[in-house]
């Protein structure tokens, strides 16, 4: 077969494994530690590969540099990013790797430990969704991290520091809860593909091979507002198990910071089992989605239990997909490229679904310390992209949630009419959206009044929360309003609070 012009920084074996079938895993383990313009080499005997890795690297901005091939062996040198030779002619061929993933024994443990108190969150009380702008030096760490190249301790002291800025932003707005602004995630789901065993994040570009249509949905990440090579995606290999805590360490972190209510966001088990079940990939783990479903459920109650433990105040679990599931069809938007791809039967079997997974998730828990997040899209300030529609799809659901507290986008005019609200059990607040995330202008607080004053007045002060309508910056790369015009429009919210609060409790 001859050799390649130039060596290869690193190289593995993927023998007959297709792309579709986890090739794409490997290759994207391997080549994501390595410095732009170094090489990897790439050995195959599969007969699709010579057409799809072309595609592939077409797609995802890698450059195929040789492909050589003698009867069924090729091998194939890929460039990370464009070709750079004087790193290439540099570099030394390291040793092969192994062929498939290493799959870890998952340890479950024997109980789970039982809640703290909290501090009370009172009514009309100020709070974010979740999401903040990361820093540009955060965001180039957390990549660096993400592909290998930075070591724990330091993205992590990296991480602490923007914390730090984003609670003294939300301090300074006048916030009555805090939350970290979940600066160490890469999105507001997948990151937890990242932490958990037997799971992988690879960019959303190397799922070509896992859609029905790979030229539609090419066309589709070409469009997104969101840099489709930055948004990394979790593939299962096998068996789902939490040997690090998935939050844990972002809550116990912003209890050094401020004695307030503290507030945990984290995927609900429907979003992360669409978004993790994968035909080809996943199946070699788990017999059918229901399988891979009770081990995310798993996972989410340890994880849930943990941050009860730790004195968490509220534990939010974000399901924006159940907007795809009652208005994808008729609006044909794919809005949540992390939770729409994966496998999805019809709308009254999915509401079900998800419903059920939600009550296994937490059965036993304190539902006054736990929360449900619903909108319609975040990852475009184009409001025509995302999906539409009021909530009488979703009423049944969310009267029958098993949660003290549903957060609902109200002030994007794309959420319909806010007095179905008062259709749901008078036993559950409403955080109510009280500005648009997506919109530049901050709006005043007598804006904010007119706009949650007859929601209040409807619903009852009592049971209810003041939030933006959904997190600032729910894909780290693409923050829908900077640090500045996210502070002024919690304070707006403040403000607003604090005349309902006299208006209504004479404080």
């Amino acid at each position: 077969m001859g050799g390649h012009p130039f060596a290869a920084k690193a190289s593995f074996d993927g023998g007959d494994l297709d792309c579709g079938n986890g090739l794409l895993l490997l290759i994207r383990k391997h080549i994501d530690p390595l410095e732009a313009g170094e090489l990897l080499e790439i050995r195959s005997t599969e007969i699709s590969v010579p057409e799809d890795l072309p595609a592939w690297c077409r797609l995802t901005g890698n450059e195929l540099v040789s492909h050589l091939h003698q009867g069924r062996q090729h091998s194939f040198l890929v460039s990370k990013g464009k070709f750079a030779p004087e790193k290439a002619r540099a570099a030394a061929t390291q040793d092969s790797m192994p062929l498939r993933q290493p799959v870890v024994a998952v340890k479950i443990p024997a109980s789970l430990p039982k809640p703290a108190p909290a501090p009370e969150i009172t009514p009309l009380s100020v709070l974010g969704i979740g999401s903040w702008p990361r820093p540009v030096w955060l965001l180039d760490a957390l990549h660096r991290h993400l592909e290998g190249r930075l070591d724990d301790a330091s993205f992590e002291a990296t991480a602490d520091d923007a914390v730090r800025l984003c609670v003294d932003a939300q301090l300074k707005a006048g916030v009555d809860v805090v939350t970290d602004g979940e600066q160490r995630r890469d999105n507001y789901s997948s990151f937890v593909g990242g932490i958990l065993d037997n799971c992988q994040l690879i960019p959303i570009t190397d799922l070509l091979p896992y859609v029905e249509d790979p030229a539609e949905f090419e066309r589709e990440l070409r469009a997104l507002d969101v840099p489709a090579g930055k948004v990394r995606h979790p593939a299962v290999f096998g068996p789902l198990g939490r040997s690090r805590p998935i939050a844990l360490g972002e809550a116990r972190f912003l209890r050094t910071l401020t004695g307030l209510p503290r507030k945990v966001a984290l995927p609900g088990p429907y979003l992360l089992t669409r978004t993790m079940w994968m035909e080809c990939v996943s199946d070699r783990a788990y017999a059918d989605r229901e399988a891979l479903a009770r081990d995310v459920v798993r996972v989410l109650r340890e994880e849930l239990a943990d941050l009860l433990a730790e004195g968490v105040a509220l534990v939010q679990f974000d399901e924006p997909v159940l907007s795809e599931v009652v208005f994808g069809h008729a609006q044909h938007n794919r809005t949540f490229m992390c939770g729409a791809l994966g496998e999805k039967l019809d709308t009254p079997a999915e509401l079900a679904f998800a419903e059920k997974l939600l009550a296994e998730l937490t059965v036993g828990f304190p539902q006054e310390r736990v929360a449900l997040h619903v909108c319609r899209g975040n990852w475009s300030p184009d409001e025509s992209v995302a999906l539409h529609g009021d909530y009488r799809p979703l009423l049944p659901l969310l009267a029958r949630a098993p949660v003290g507290t549903l957060f609902l986008e109200m002030c994007t005019p794309r959420a319909g009419d806010g007095a179905l609200l008062a259709e749901l059990p008078r036993t559950k607040r409403i955080g109510i959206g009280a500005v648009n995330q997506k919109r530049r202008e901050i709006e005043t607080p007598d804006e904010v009044l007119a706009k949650v004053g007859p929601l209040v007045e409807l619903l009852g002060p009592e049971r209810v929360l003041l939030n933006p309508d959904c997190g600032f910056a729910t894909f780290a790369d693409n923050p829908l309003a900077s640090a500045q015009i996210a502070q002024g429009k919690l304070a707006s919210i403040a403000a607003a609070a604090a005349q309902l609060r006299r208006r209504h409790f004479g404080r």
